[in-house]
């Protein structure tokens, strides 16, 4: 399964402060549809997402109804992403 968005990248000053891309409601709705054949716990989905000519393995986590894409901060420096940007992004969940 495959989904593309785009999104503005958010930064979360937790206690381990991540910058966070929000997946729209339509996307989200797909990924929870899927989420009880592929969730390994507390609703996080296992994903390979793309941006740019960057690609990496990650979860999902859900917030608030929705689910959240964590960018790691190698990958922000490879794609030069800041807080604010506007990203497409695609996800691929193995189901």
């Amino acid at each position: 399964m495959d989904v593309q968005f785009t999104g503005e990248v958010w930064y979360w000053r937790g206690p381990a402060p991540w910058y966070f891309v929000t997946v729209p409601d339509d996307e989200a709705g797909q990924l929870e549809a899927t989420s009880t054949a592929v969730s390994y716990g507390w609703g996080m989905i296992p994903v390979t997402a793309h941006i740019g000519d960057t690609s990496w393995t990650t979860s999902l986590f859900p917030k608030d109804g929705a689910y959240v894409v964590p960018l790691k901060s190698w990958v922000r420096k490879a794609e030069e992403i800041d807080e604010g940007d506007e990203l497409t992004i695609r996800l691929t969940v193995d189901v």
